[in-house]
């Protein structure tokens, strides 16, 4: 429990989008992920706000980052 709700706060972003993606996330998905999962969210959760939002959006088609679009993907259904 103390890991999801860490990772809650760190989805408080500054762009007022992002924050709504991030906790409708946490609503539908974080409790079905396995480590391997939570580990990718976490590296997402690094991203600066911008560059994570374009990730979402579809905007930044960075194929360096294929290790991390199953999260990615589920955080693009939301």
């Amino acid at each position: 429990m103390k890991e999801r709700e860490r990772a809650r706060w760190r989805c408080r972003r500054g762009l007022l989008e992002l924050d709504v993606v991030l906790q409708r996330f946490m609503d539908k998905h974080y409790a079905a992920l396995d480590e391997a999962g939570i580990r990718q969210f976490e590296m997402l959760l690094d991203f600066p706000d911008t560059d994570l939002w374009h990730m979402i959006v579809q905007k930044d088609e960075d194929e360096g980052k294929a290790d991390l679009q199953p999260v990615l993907r589920l955080l693009q259904s939301v």
